[in-house]
């Protein structure tokens, strides 16, 4: 595989994107980005015995701790961020001390919010081991935690210096969690790219059994596409509120279902079939989707909670504007756009998925 690199244009906040194989522990891959002369290294208990050492291979001359967290989407709390700000805290971390995520998205998520109130904000770097995370969430500065009320209540934006990603990684991810990824991958092709779409339908097999080009092409080609919409729109006010297709419904099935019973892009699957539904799409499209999803071992429908009750759920959807939910609904596969006005016949269809 050749290395890739991605740019993410933010003025003097720019950053890049290095996408490659088996580069975790090179000893420059990552104290080159550090701020200062220390850097805390959160991680988690799957994650760390298997490459916080490397990590550590790529800090030459860098003093370091290392924070190991409880593993699950439940360790996203308030909590979470007390545990870690107080690590910081210990090691007299000053505003040169870096933050270094090593994990998924609930990782990622802690590390750069933790990272954005300590000290009114500290540099921090994301080293993503998932697939989903590679894809999505550490590019793009979204940081913060859960509460019981809904998912992602409680956070902030903050971009990290550098995102390194070691696709050799994957390797250890089980299987349900890499397929977790591909829902990200697919949300991507269905918000704004019919060529990606078509893609896609012709290596989902080459996708899901890890061939090193295909993962690679589909990696690079969701962050360039993340990272030319969050140079436009960093803070979600126009363009990049897209990205959460299906991730309004996702969410409330991720909340309601209690956090760590469906994985999120588990939940976004599932969340995308009932955009299209709400979206009144033609049944072939409908099933074109379905298709794909089941394809990379996807759920196509949500669990059996109460269309009520998701809806209920949905009402705490950050995207909720002047009293209205805007949901990120679809004029056709590959063409996603922001709406406050949803066919009401449609949007009970959708909803009617949960009712079992």
């Amino acid at each position: 595989m050749t290395e890739q690199t991605v740019s993410v244009e933010l003025g003097e906040r720019r950053y890049t994107i290095r996408i490659a194989a088996n580069v975790l522990g090179e000893p420059r891959a990552l104290a080159d980005f550090v701020n200062g002369p220390d850097a805390l290294i959160v991680s988690n208990e799957v994650v760390a015995p298997l490459y916080a050492d490397r990590l550590r291979e790529s800090l030459p001359g860098v003093r370091h701790e290392l924070v190991i967290l409880p593993d699950g989407e439940q360790t996203k709390s308030l909590t979470t961020i007390a545990t870690v700000l107080d690590h910081l805290v210990a090691m007299n971390a000053n505003r040169d001390t870096t933050v270094i995520a090593l994990g998924g998205g609930v990782v990622g998520d802690i590390s750069g919010f933790a990272a954005s109130v300590y000290q009114r904000g500290v540099s921090f770097i994301q080293v993503p081991t998932t697939l989903l995370a590679q894809v999505d969430s550490s590019v793009g500065g979204k940081t913060g935690v859960n509460h019981p009320a809904g998912k992602n209540l409680i956070g902030a934006f903050h971009q990290p210096a550098h995102v390194l990603i070691d696709t050799g990684t994957l390797t250890t991810l089980p299987a349900r969690e890499y397929s977790a990824g591909i829902a990200e991958i697919i949300k991507y092709a269905v918000l704004g790219d019919r060529r990606f779409l078509a893609w896609l339908e012709n290596n989902i097999t080459a996708l899901r059994e890890q061939d090193p080009t295909v993962v690679a092409e589909a990696i690079r080609h969701c962050c360039t596409m993340k990272a030319e919409i969050v140079a436009g729109d960093e803070r979600e006010r126009g363009r990049r509120a897209l990205l959460n297709l299906g991730h309004t419904f996702g969410h409330a099935i991720e909340t309601v279902a209690g956090y760590g019973e469906w994985l999120h892009g588990e939940a976004v699957a599932a969340g995308m079939v009932m955009a299209a539904i709400a979206s009144d799409l033609p049944d072939r499209d409908i099933e074109r989707l379905r298709s794909l999803l089941a394809s990379a071992g996807l759920p196509v429908a949500p669990p059996p909670l109460g269309g009520d009750v998701l809806w209920r759920a949905m009402q705490l959807d950050k995207k909720v504007k002047d009293g209205k939910l805007r949901l990120i609904l679809l004029r056709e596969l590959g063409d996603a756009y922001v709406t406050a006005d949803c066919n009401n016949a449609a949007l009970q269809a959708a909803l009617a998925l949960a009712d079992g």
